[in-house]
């Protein structure tokens, strides 16, 4: 990455929507440049998507959480079939594996409690994998919405 992939990218955040010509005018460089540099990050896989930031209490999901969850056995096919199965509930938002006392963060979002209980109770302690979870409710969050790239 060069200081122009890296204005790219840093711009490309702020504004997905923009066109080319926006994109090429911002960066001081020929409209040809850009295109062919944003193709560029899309081949390497630096540019993944691009998407639409959502609230989600509108869409009826005002309560979030992190739920820890510990899994016996701690096996590859364990970890998979966990990983797929919470991927694919509508309450889940991220999976993520990790290291330390619990094998996975699950990040969860629900219209209230009572639907964090029945998700933390009917869903999740119904896998028979699943050894121990602990829930965080998030009160407030922020986010960065841009990265730069490091070293």
């Amino acid at each position: 990455m060069d200081e122009l992939d890296s204005a790219i990218v840093r711009e490309l955040q702020r504004d997905a929507r923009q066109t080319n010509r926006a994109l090429a005018h911002t960066l001081g460089v020929a409209p040809s440049t850009c295109l062919e540099r944003v193709r560029l990050l899309h081949q390497r896989g630096v540019i993944r998507g691009y998407h639409a930031d959502i609230d989600p209490a509108a869409l009826n999901r005002r309560v979030e959480a992190f739920v820890s969850v510990g899994l016996r056995p701690p096996s590859r096919r364990a970890i998979e079939g966990f990983k797929s199965a919470m991927f694919a509930l509508p309450e889940v938002l991220a999976v993520y594996v990790v290291s330390g006392e619990q094998d996975f963060l699950v990040h969860v979002s629900v219209p209230d409690l009572d639907s964090l209980h029945s998700f933390l109770i009917d869903r999740l302690t119904e896998r028979r994998e699943v050894a121990s979870f602990r829930s965080q409710v998030i009160y407030d969050s922020a986010r960065k919405h841009v990265s730069d790239p490091l070293g």
